[in-house]
C-alpha cells in the first residue's frame, strides 16, 4: 500500500560469513598464551613457563594442524573449511600471522624476561663475556659431558642426507674444504643433558648448551677452517594416520606409528636471522621443506630451554605453592564408599585433592570388599598410581577390565606400556574400535555389600593423571545413581564386547546420541523461553568448532535467549553480531590452570539441566570419539555450577579476553579490584563449599 514503509528484509548470512577460520582462532588462543608471558602481573618464572607452552602449543599445531592443510593441498583436495578457506589460503594466513608472533615471543625473551631475570640475579650470559677461569671450566664440561655426545654429519655435499629429528636444536655449521669450496655439517644440540648450563661455582648463572659447542666447534673438525655456525629446527609431521583396517594387529600398528612420527614430513623450518640466505637455501634442499614453510627468526631458537629456567626453586618468582583442599568425607578408600552411598560427591580440581579419586580407585587392590573394577584410560602418563592400582587389584584375584586408548596421540607410547603391563598380570584389556578414539573419563566399581552388589562409578572432565589434576581445572562425580551406574555398566559392554548399545537412560553418548541430545536441549530452551521469558544457555568447553551446534546458537539467540560461552581454546561461532547472535557472549580464560572441564547449563524453564563430561563441541567429538556427558543431577550441586562456579567464571577479570565479532579477542577491563576466578577456588574449594560439615553432607 502506497505510503506504508516496508520493513527490512532480515540480512542473510552467508554460510562463510556465519565462522571463524578454525586455525585463525587457534592462533589468537596460542596469542593469549604469549600474552600471560607479557602479563607483568604472573612472577617472573611463570612468565617463562609460558613462553616454553607457547612454543609448544605452537609445535603441535603445525605438527598436527598444519601438516593436514599441507597434505590437503598435495594432494588435490581443495574442500574449503566452513567458513570458505581453501588449504592454501589458510596456509597462507597461517604463515602471516605465526611469524609475527613467533617474532614478537623472541623480543619478548630478549628485551623484557631476561634483562628481568638479570634484576633477580638469575642471568643467562653468552660464553663469550665469562672470564677466563670460567671459561676452561665450562670448557672441561664441554670435554667431559658434551663432546661424547655430538656426532657431526655432513648434509651438503653428502650422497645422502643425513635424518635430521623432529624438534631438535641443532647448529648448520659451514666448513672451508681443501679445494677452497664449502661443506654444510650438522650438528645435533644433545637433549639428554641439560641446555641451560650452570657457570662454574655459580647457582643462578647459565649459558646454552649451543654456545658452549658453537665455541668450541674447532674439537670437532680440527685441522678445517670453519666459516660459521647458524642455529635451525625442524618441526615434522606427528599426525601418522593409524590403518587399523588394514592392520592385523593394533598394537603393531601403534608401534609402527610412533616410528614413523619421527619420521615424518618436515613442515616447518625454523633458521636464525643471521644465517646466509645461500646457506638457508641448501638447508630447505636437504630438508625438504617448502621454502614458504621457513621462517627467520631473530635471537634464541628452541623455546623447551625455558622448562628448564622455569622449575628453577625461586619461590619469589613462582606461583605460592597450592595444597588442593581434602575433605574429612573422602579422606580413605572406605570413607569414601560410605558417602557416596549416602551422597554423590562432586570434586572442583585442582581445587579438590585428587586423592580421593586414587584412593576410589585403589581400593580395588586393598578392600576385601571390591570383586571387580572397569576403567577408561585415555592420557595416564609415565608414572601412573591408577594402573599401579589396576595391576594389584587384578594379582589380588579381582575382577579387572581396562579400555586403553592406544590412540591418544603423544601418549600412544606410555599408554602401549600399560596396556602390555596389565594384559601380563591378567587384566581383561581392549582397545576400543578401529575408526573411534574412546575419550570418555569413566571408572566403574563393583562392591559386594552383605548380601547385595553396590556399584559406584566415578565420571570426569579430566584424565586419571595425578600430575594433570595439579595443572589442569576439572570436574569429577562420584556417585551409585542406579540409572547412571547401569548405563555405563552397558557403556563398558558396548566398549569391551559386541554390544550395540543405541539407548541409554541418563548419559548422553558420542557418537550415538549426544550430538541430538545436546541440539534437542538448545531447541527446548528456545521454546520454553519464548513461552515463559525465562532462559540461559551456559557453555564450559575447551573448542567450539561443530557447525550445526553453532547455527543451533545462533537461532537461539535470534529468539532472544542469553548465551554465555565459556571458551578456552578455538571458537568458530561470531558473538555479539546483529541480526546473528547479538544474545551471545563469548570470553576465554587464560591463567595459572590450565581451563579443562566441560560444562552444559540448560536453564529449562526454570527446572535447570545441568551435564558434565569429556567432550568438546567438535566434530571429532561428536562423531569420531566415544564421549560421554553425565547429568548432575542434586540440586545442591546444580546450584553450586550455577550460582557459584559459573557465575564466578563470567565474574573474571584477571585473567579472562573477550571475544569480538571479528575473531579477535580484547582483554577484560577492570572496574576496581580485579578478580581472579581462579585464587577464589584456590580459597573457597568446591567440596568445601558444598559440604561444610559431614553431617551437612550426610
Amino acid at each position: 500500500m502506497a505510503g506504508v514503509k516496508k520493513s527490512p528484509k532480515p540480512k542473510k548470512w552467508l554460510r562463510s560469513d556465519r565462522y571463524i577460520n578454525r586455525e585463525y582462532s587457534w592462533i589468537q588462543f596460542n596469542s593469549r598464551v604469549l600474552e600471560e608471558a607479557a602479563n607483568p602481573k604472573n612472577p617472573l618464572l611463570e612468565r617463562v613457563k609460558f613462553l616454553a607452552i607457547f612454543e609448544s602449543n605452537l609445535d603441535e599445531f603445525y605438527m598436527i594442524r598444519v601438516s593436514g592443510l599441507v597434505e590437503q593441498q598435495e594432494s588435490g583436495i581443495f574442500e574449503l573449511s566452513p567458513d570458505g578457506m581453501a588449504p592454501a589460503e589458510q596456509l597462507s594466513l597461517i604463515s602471516r600471522t605465526v611469524l609475527s608472533l613467533r617474532r614478537k615471543a623472541v623480543e619478548l625473551w630478549t628485551k623484557d624476561l631476561q634483562p628481568a631475570l638479570m634484576e633477580q640475579g638469575v642471568i643467562i650470559g653468552q660464553y663469550e663475556n665469562l672470564t677466563e677461569r670460567e671459561r676452561r671450566a665450562m670448557d672441561k664440561v664441554y670435554d667431559q659431558e658434551i663432546f661424547p655426545l655430538i656426532t657431526p654429519l655432513i648434509l651438503n655435499p653428502a650422497p645422502t642426507v643425513p635424518f635430521i629429528s623432529n624438534r631438535s636444536l641443532n647448529l648448520a655449521v659451514v666448513l672451508q674444504d681443501e679445494s677452497g669450496g664449502q661443506k654444510v655439517a650438522r650438528v645435533k644440540i644433545p637433549t639428554v643433558v641439560p641446555r641451560a648450563l650452570r657457570v662454574h661455582r655459580r647457582k643462578t648463572e647459565f649459558i646454552f648448551s649451543e654456545d658452549l659447542i658453537r665455541n668450541n666447534l674447532q674439537n670437532l673438525f680440527p685441522g678445517v677452517t670453519i666459516l660459521g655456525a647458524y642455529r635451525f629446527r625442524v618441526i615434522r609431521d606427528a599426525d601418522i594416520e593409524i590403518r587399523e583396517l588394514e592392520a592385523e594387529d593394533l598394537i603393531d600398528s601403534i608401534e609402527k606409528t610412533i616410528r614413523l612420527r619421527r619420521l615424518g614430513d618436515p613442515i616447518l623450518l625454523e633458521v636464525s636471522s643471521e644465517m646466509p640466505e645461500d646457506l638457508k637455501a641448501t638447508l630447505v634442499q636437504c630438508v625438504g621443506v617448502n621454502p614458504r614453510l621457513t621462517i627467520s627468526v631473530d635471537g634464541l631458537l628452541g623455546f623447551d630451554v625455558f622448562w628448564e629456567l622455569s622449575s628453577l626453586e625461586i619461590p619469589d618468582l613462582r606461583f605460592p605453592i597450592h595444597q588442593p583442599y581434602l575433605s574429612e568425607l573422602l579422606d580413605g578408600a572406605q570413607q569414601i564408599f560410605e558417602t557416596v552411598s549416602k551422597t554423590d560427591v562432586l570434586l572442583h580440581h585442582p581445587y579438590d585433592s585428587f586423592r580421593p579419586v586414587e584412593d576410589f580407585i585403589g581400593s580395588a587392590a586393598t578392600d576385601p570388599d571390591v570383586i571387580g573394577i572397569k576403567q577408561t584410560l585415555y592420557r595416564v602418563g609415565a608414572e601412573s598410581p591408577i594402573v599401579e592400582s589396576l595391576l594389584e587389584a587384578t594379582e589380588m584375584g579381582k575382577q579387572v577390565a581396562a579400555m586403553v586408548e592406544l590412540k591418544a596421540r603423544f601418549d600412544e607410547s606410555n599408554n602401549l606400556v600399560w596396556a602390555k603391563a596389565l594384559e601380563r598380570a591378567g587384566a581383561h584389556v581392549t582397545y576400543g574400535f578401529p575408526d573411534l578414539k574412546t575419550h570418555a573419563k569413566l571408572c566403574l566399581i563393583v562392591r559386594r555389600e552383605g548380601s547385595k552388589l553396590g556399584t559406584y562409578a566415578h565420571v570426569s572432565t579430566g584424565n586419571y593423571n595425578p600430575s594433570t589434576a595439579r595443572l589442569y581445572t576439572d570436574l569429577g562425580l562420584f556417585t551409585n545413581d542406579q540409572e547412571i551406574v547401569q548405563d555405563i555398566a552397558e557403556l563398558f559392554n558396548y566398549l569391551t564386547g559386541f554390544s550395540k548399545q543405541r539407548e541409554y537412560r541418563k548419559l548422553l553418548v558420542a557418537p550415538i546420541n549426544m550430538r541430538e541430545g545436546i541440539l534437542k536441549r538448545i531447541h527446548r530452551e528456545v521454546q520454553k523461553f519464548t513461552k515463559t521469558g525465562i532462559g540461559h544457555i551456559i557453555f564450559k568447553v575447551n573448542s567450539l568448532v561443530e557447525p550445526e551446534i553453532i547455527d543451533a546458537l545462533y537461532d537461539a539467540s535470534q529468539a532472544g535467549l542469553p548465551i554465555d560461552l565459556l571458551v578456552r581454546g578455538v571458537c568458530a561461532l561470531r558473538p555479539g553480531v546483529p541480526e546473528l547472535s547479538k544474545n551471545i557472549r563469548v570470553s576465554s580464560l587464560v591463567g595459572r590452570f590450565l581451563e579443562h572441564s566441560r560444562l552444559l547449563y540448560f536453564e529449562n524453564g526454570g527446572n535447570p539441566e545441568v551435564f558434565l563430561g569429556s567432550a568438546d563441541l567438535m566434530r571429532r567429538n561428536l562423531y569420531r570419539r566415544i564421549e560421554v556427558l553425565v547429568p548432575v543431577e542434586k540440586p545442591e550441586f546444580i546450584s553450586y555450577i550455577r550460582d557459584e562456579l559459573l557465575q564466578k567464571y563470567m565474574e573474571d577479570q584477571a585473567n579472562t579476553w573477550d571475544m569480538q565479532s571479528d575473531g579477535s579477542y580484547k582483554r577484560r577491563s577492570t572496574t576496581g579490584r580485579e578478580f581472579s576466578v581462579q585464587n577464589y577456588f584456590i580459597e573457597h574449594p568446591g567440596s568445601k563449599i558444598i559440604f561444610p560439615s559431614a553431617k551437612d553432607a550426610l
